[in-house]
């Protein structure tokens, strides 16, 4: 992404409102895509992008996609970000419009996704005075953004908005939040073309970051664990695709033939049908991935975090690894949740880089301990119940991957339909499985889609979703439609919260409190067809599978299939909450096995050899 040139700008010296400012700089920064409703307090950033449309061909426009709510507009410019790893940029108006980006701009810094947001603010004299739709968005924001501005100054604004997108996507990726006062935009200044924010201590830990190498002695430590190991297992997380690493993880365990388990935050970050591949890892990670966990004895950790829907029992997560790594681009990961024997705290592209530079003469064979992990995935393969005669969504996914051949970009909302898309979609590439991770806010899926179609158009955009779910921001679909966004909307219906009923039948002795009555009278089709779908279907038998939802897929445009599946369909594995992977649940159809007993402390001279 282009930045803005220092004492080039052939635009230096002209004069502009703050409003042009803002609009200038977006521009200078590559934005080619605004997510944002209108009011009061911003409509003169509002104005600015029609004049700055206004003056420019099509393709030099910056478009502006108007949702239905703000929290949408959060979710698409999270989307976008996510697909196709720019800036995301979302622009509100002040108080509600806001505060109704709280959520989204949380799940943006939850999940290290980079956004800028810009919201209109109430007139500086009027700060602090309870002003028509004044909000605290300063003191709301502070506490789930990267950080916040609050610029009063008309002087420091263009210093401000260009600051935001090198704070956004640098280092560990996240959202900021740039609050204008209206005055502030109305200003005239002469535009710099250039020009940032001074942080100093931010600054030299960038600095620090982007110098950062695996040194000799570091490098010769990593490999000293790595020839003591028989069963290595990386352990990749969501800042494997946050640092553009896909690539060099695949070559790092192609080269010395580790097997890899992901978080969620981290599918795609390896090709889900390679043989080193063993999926998602965790609470609803598969059977064998877990298996493998317990079996390794040496993890190595790339950007990932030890979440508690990974390490729910820390103590017992990996209880045979003899050594752990952890490489992160947070100093603040290493060591929180569980201690490690070697570490390094820089970019996973670059380490991985200089891990194959100094291994390069490695040797080790770790043939045996992949093939005993191959015999995993076998013997332990996701499985369900394929005589029933209702819709299973296991199979709605699995005819899905037969006709996107692993090639679509998949977003989901929360809930069973996540995990399910999680476990058994067919992923190929990176930035291909968008979902909410650590937040897991329900009404993600649909807004998300819209923006993760608009970053990457000449890929195949899939919302896998939940009745649950998709009633949050249901809004949304007319928003596809005004602006032919074609993303497939892939409704998965269990006329209720199958997750919260899931939980209440495994932990809370099936009392269905407050799902005992689900929301089922929605007709989602008459939905879909008002808001403008020339696609628009149910599917409730299995005989039909495979010829709608080819029409579904291909349909040229925004299309809608609502598949009414088996209302008692649960998500297995399971590992309850708080527990470790020995407690694990296969369900009915998935094959366990016995795990050994866990001691306090692991013998290591009596672990047992798998070869």
């Amino acid at each position: 992404m282009s930045t803005a040139k220092s004492r080039t700008h052939k635009l230096a010296g002209a004069e502009m409102s703050g409003a042009e400012t803002i609009i200038q700089v977006c521009a200078d920064e590559g934005v080619d895509t605004i997510f944002g409703y209108s009011g009061g307090a911003i409509l003169p950033t509002y104005d600015a992008i029609f004049r700055y449309n206004e003056t420019r061909g099509p393709k030099d426009q910056i478009r502006l996609i108007v949702p239905a709510n703000e929290q949408g507009a959060g979710f698409m410019a999270a989307g976008y970000a996510r697909a196709s790893g720019k800036v995301g940029v979302l622009m509100v108006t002040s108080g509600p419009g806001a505060t109704n980006t709280v959520t989204p701009i949380r799940d943006c810094m939850a999940d290290s996704i980079p956004v800028v947001m810009i919201s209109g603010q109430v007139a500086c004299p009027s700060i602090g005075t309870d002003a028509f739709q004044e909000a605290p968005v300063f003191n709301l924001m502070s506490a789930c953004s990267k950080h916040v501005f609050l610029c009063k100054d008309a002087d420091k604004l263009e210093d401000t908005v260009r600051t935001a997108f090198k704070l956004a996507r640098s280092g560990r990726p996240g959202p900021v939040v740039i609050d204008v006062p209206k005055d502030v935009q109305n200003a005239i200044r002469p535009f710099k073309g250039e020009g940032y924010l001074s942080f100093r201590g931010y600054e030299e830990r960038m600095a620090a970051l982007n110098a950062s190498r695996i040194s000799k002695p570091e490098a010769v430590k990593f490999f000293k664990m790595l020839e003591k190991s028989k069963r290595p297992l990386i352990y990749a997380g969501g800042g494997v695709i946050n640092a553009n690493a896909a690539q060099e993880l695949r070559k790092f365990a192609k080269r010395f033939n580790i097997p890899v388990v992901t978080t969620l935050m981290g599918i795609g970050s390896v090709d889900t049908g390679d043989r080193l591949s063993l999926h998602m890892l965790g609470m609803h990670g598969t059977a064998y991935a877990n298996y493998a966990v317990e079996d390794c004895d040496f993890v190595i950790v790339v950007g990932a975090r030890f979440d508690d829907r990974v390490a729910g029992k820390v103590d017992e997560f990996a209880p045979n690894a003899r050594h752990f790594a952890h490489i992160d681009i947070d100093a603040a990961e290493i060591g929180k949740v569980r201690m490690v024997d070697w570490a390094h705290v820089g970019c996973a592209r670059q380490a991985l880089l200089d891990l194959l530079a100094h291994g390069k003469d490695f040797k080790k064979d770790f043939s045996k301990w992949v093939k005993h992990v191959v015999e995993l995935k076998e013997t332990h393969r996701l499985n369900y119940d394929r005589e029933s005669d209702l819709i299973q969504p296991y199979e709605i996914i699995e005819t899905l991957n037969e006709i996107t051949a692993g090639e679509a970009i998949v977003c989901t909302g929360v809930g069973q339909h996540q995990m399910w898309a999680a476990q058994y979609c067919r992923m190929h590439h990176p930035r291909s499985f968008i979902t909410s991770g650590s937040m897991g806010t329900m009404g993600f899926g649909l807004p998300a889609s819209i923006g993760a179609q608009l970053a990457m158009p000449g890929r195949t955009v899939i919302d896998i979703d939940g009745d649950g779910s998709i009633r949050m921001n249901l809004g949304e679909l007319e928003t596809l439609t005004t602006y032919n966004v074609p993303v497939k909307v892939l409704l998965l219906n269990n006329l209720g919260d199958g997750m919260v009923r899931q939980w209440q039948s495994m932990y809370f002795g099936q009392r269905y409190s407050g799902s005992d009555k689900s929301l089922h009278r929605k007709d989602f089709v008459k939905a879909a067809e008002a808001d403008g779908f020339t696609f628009a279907q149910r599917l409730d038998q299995r005989a039909g599978i495979k010829t709608v939802m080819r029409q579904f897929v291909t349909h040229d445009g925004p299309a809608f299939l609502e598949v009414m599946i088996d209302p008692y369909a649960k998500v297995f594995p399971m590992v309850g909450p708080g527990m470790g992977y020995k407690a694990m649940d296969t369900g009915s159809f998935i094959v366990p096995r016995a795990l050994p007993e866990k001691t306090e402390e692991p013998d290591l001279m009596k672990i047992p050899e798998l070869f």
